[in-house]
């Protein structure tokens, strides 16, 4: 078991928000390995060293040569530049979808697993509905459920849209992590 070191650089709203895409992206990238892969998403977490570096006058380069070796199994975190908050009271835009002429409903029964995570079918009737889910749960031994559910018949379902509003002075922050990581 040896150490790497490792260096990542990523925009984020936040040091703890680059962190989680920081650790992420190097999963997807060299995988976990059984925790030693040598990368950030190894570590145990980060330390936010940012006024330390700062009060340095060190240039980043300068800084990470100094202190590479100090944070093992842990990143060291240094905000390069600050993250602008959507300062807007009102961060949100509502786009209606207006319905023409009357809506029709229709009751019908879905035939889920037991812990409802996957939809096996559904009827317009409970008995073809009992007969749909007797027969998943005689052919894989899995327990199924029905529910009774209203459907919006011949239209969209969808009544609204909201989206994300966002200012023009906001920005994401850049965030710079070093360390030494198993591998």
């Amino acid at each position: 078991m040896g150490r790497q070191s490792f260096y990542n650089k990523e925009q984020s709203t936040s040091m703890s928000q680059a962190y989680r895409n920081a650790c992420e992206d190097a999963k997807e990238e060299y995988g976990h390995q059984e925790g030693y892969s040598g990368h950030i998403n190894v570590t145990n977490g980060y330390s936010d060293r940012t006024s330390h570096f700062k009060a340095s006058g060190l240039s980043i380069n300068d800084y990470i040569d100094k202190h590479q070796d100090k944070f093992d199994n842990e990143a060291c975190g240094i905000c390069i530049k600050d993250a602008k908050a959507n300062t807007n009271k009102i961060k949100s835009v509502v786009k209606h979808e207006v319905f023409k002429g009357t809506r029709k409903w229709e009751l019908t029964y879905v035939v889920e697993t037991k812990w409802g995570n996957n939809q096996i079918g559904s009827k317009d009737n409970k008995a073809d509905a009992v007969k749909i889910a007797r027969a998943h749960t005689e052919k894989t031994r899995e327990a199924t459920v029905i529910r009774i559910e209203r459907k919006l018949v011949g239209s969209n379902s969808k009544v609204a849209e909201i989206e994300y509003k966002g200012s023009t002075n906001e920005v994401q922050g850049t965030y710079v992590f070093f360390g030494l990581a198993r591998c």
